[in-house]
Parts: C-alpha cells; structure tokens; sequence
C-alpha cells in the first residue's frame, strides 16, 4: 500500500493504518455523533441591531418555544452598529459549532453593495438555516408634514430637490436600501440620515426632523395606531392583510416598485451540515405553531420559513439583485 493511500498515526509504538475510505467513515461517524449531543449548552442568537427593530422582535418571538424545542436557553445578544455588520463579524468568526446563531434582515444581502471592508461576506461565511419572517415596510411620514399621499411626497420632493431628508437603521440596512431604490424609482433626490437602530430613525421621523422613513411595521404599528405617524403606502406589490386600506407605492404613482421585508437565521459557513438541519428543523417547527404565526401576523409579518438550501439560493440572488439596483441608484460602497 503507497504511503500516500493511508491515514498514518502512532500509538504506543503500535502503528494503526486507515484506508482513506475508513478514515472518512470515521469522521462521518463523529460528525453526526456530535450532531446528537447537540445542543448541549446555550445557544447565542446574534442581532446585529437594537432592541425593537424586526430582527430583534422576530428572534424573540420564537427564541423561547426553540429554546423548549431544543432543551437549551436561547440568548437573544444585541450587537448594532456600522449597519449590521458588527453583530455579522461576531458570528462569521465563531466557532462552526451551532452555538452562535444570526437572525438579520434583508441588510445581509445589500451589505455588499454598500460596504468595501466588511469583514465577512454573507455567501463566504455564512449557512442558512432558515427564513423566518417575511413583511412590508411602510412609507411613513411626521403628521406635520403637509402631505397625505405618495404623489405629494414625490412633487414635494421635485419641488425642493435635495431639500427634503430621508431616516434610516443605518448606512447599508434595508431600511437604507428600500428608501433608496424609492427615490431612484420616484426619480427624486434627498438627503439620507442614518441612524444607529430603528427607534432612533422612528423618533427623528416623528418629529419631523427627517421627511420619511420605509419603516418595518413590526416596530411602527402602536406609533401608527396612536396616529403618531402617517402610514402613506407599503413596499410590497400586495397590500399587507393587516392594513389593507394604505395602498402600495406602486399604485401611488411608482408603476412596478416593490421591495419586502425578510428577516432569515444564519450560522457560522462551516457548522456540520447535521447541526444546520438539526436546527432547521426545529425553526420550521416553531413557525408553523398556531401562536407564532398569529403574533407574527399582530404586526403586520407573516412566518415564512424554508430550507437551508433553499436560503442559500435565495441570498445568493438577493445579493445579485442589490448589486444590480445599487448600481442604477448610484450607491457606491464606502
């Protein structure tokens, strides 16, 4: 047998030869071994925002029954900042061991487009596990702006071009990237704010110190019950079921728009394949209970799961996608 065809080692002055086969056997073995004992200590969710926005509310909402779901305490750890992506580099360094989770929203695929150094790369270093959330944002305005529709939005802004200002969770997060294809799409120019979360662009908006911000209604339905906010259409190319009076922006006056909210949950690229399912798993179980779909549907989002691969394919293409309308709207990463 040639040297190269074995897996050689030394034990105490015995030697031990493996066929390559049983060596891949072996470890096969002891991946999926370990896939079994998993878990077996808490497990960290990874939200790379503040408290309140979608991600946050969404990897709350269905930590506890995962946690009983798996015989493990779920830590939700918010870690914002540099839109997303300090929370994102804390999970693509972790150990490939399923301990470290990431529930982030559609910012994961834009990121690419809008930042040179990230530090990780959503399809390098990243394992779907699963979608979990799917939703609207909504076009929202301060009730001290003198506007009730889209079209008014849209010539007060052509009126004043580059006058009128615009909130976000950040430079690179979907809020950005959804207000942004918005202008692009109304053929507008305004000036983008950031903010450090979504609360932060939340109060600005409300007091009117930024024109409008494409809010997901997870974190904006009590301001607009309380009427503190003006809701002028939604991003989506339906009108939401928990809204159905505010028309989408398409058919205020923007032929074709559409942008949605999705949130999906992420592991370190090199988790065992085992795990990820493992994971998967009990995820697509813990949506399809009738109390979590039903919260999820109290602000305005519908559980959307799917599987490991099918997020893989589906980042894949909204990765391509945000680079393609990133380069019509002239952003340029930074």
């Amino acid at each position: 047998m040639k040297k190269q065809d074995t897996k050689r080692s030394e034990l105490k002055g015995f030697q031990i030869i493996l066929h390559p086969s049983t060596f891949i056997l072996c470890c096969a073995l002891a991946t999926a071994a370990g896939a079994q004992q998993y878990p077996s200590r808490p497990i960290r969710i990874l939200v790379p925002f503040t408290p309140g926005g979608q991600p946050d509310i969404v990897a709350r909402l269905i930590s506890p029954r995962l946690g009983e779901s798996l015989g493990q305490q779920i830590v939700v750890d918010n870690r914002p900042g540099a839109g997303g992506l300090i929370g994102g580099r804390i999970v693509a360094s972790a150990a490939p061991d399923g301990y470290t989770l990431l529930v982030i929203s559609a910012a994961v695929a834009i990121q690419p487009s809008t930042r040179a150094n990230m530090g990780y790369h959503p399809l390098k270093d990243f394992r779907g596990i699963s979608q979990v959330a799917s939703a609207a944002y909504y076009l929202v305005v301060s009730n001290s702006l003198n506007v009730k529709t889209v079209k008014e939005l849209i010539a007060l802004a052509k009126a004043k071009p580059g006058q009128l200002n615009f909130s976000s969770a950040g430079t690179g997060s979907a809020t950005h990237f959804g207000a942004e294809l918005f202008k692009f799409a109304a053929g507008i120019d305004m000036v983008h704010v950031p903010h450090r979360g979504i609360p932060e662009a939340l109060t600005d908006t409300m007091a009117g110190r930024t024109h409008f911000f494409m809010a997901p209604y997870g974190s904006t339905v009590g301001l607009l019950k309380e009427g503190r906010l003006r809701a002028l259409a939604v991003s989506t190319a339906q009108r939401s079921r928990v809204t159905p009076e505010v028309p989408t922006i398409a058919e205020s006056g923007v032929p074709g728009f559409r942008y949605d909210s999705w949130n999906a949950m992420y592991t370190q690229i090199k988790t065992p394949r085992a795990i990820v399912n493992r994971l998967n798993q009990e995820v697509v179980r813990v949506l399809k209970l009738p109390e979590i779909e039903q919260r999820l549907l109290a602000i305005g989002m519908d559980a959307t799961s799917s599987t490991p691969e099918a997020l893989d394919k589906f980042t894949a293409k909204q990765v391509a996608e945000a680079a393609d309308l990133a380069k019509k709207a002239g952003i340029k990463p930074e």
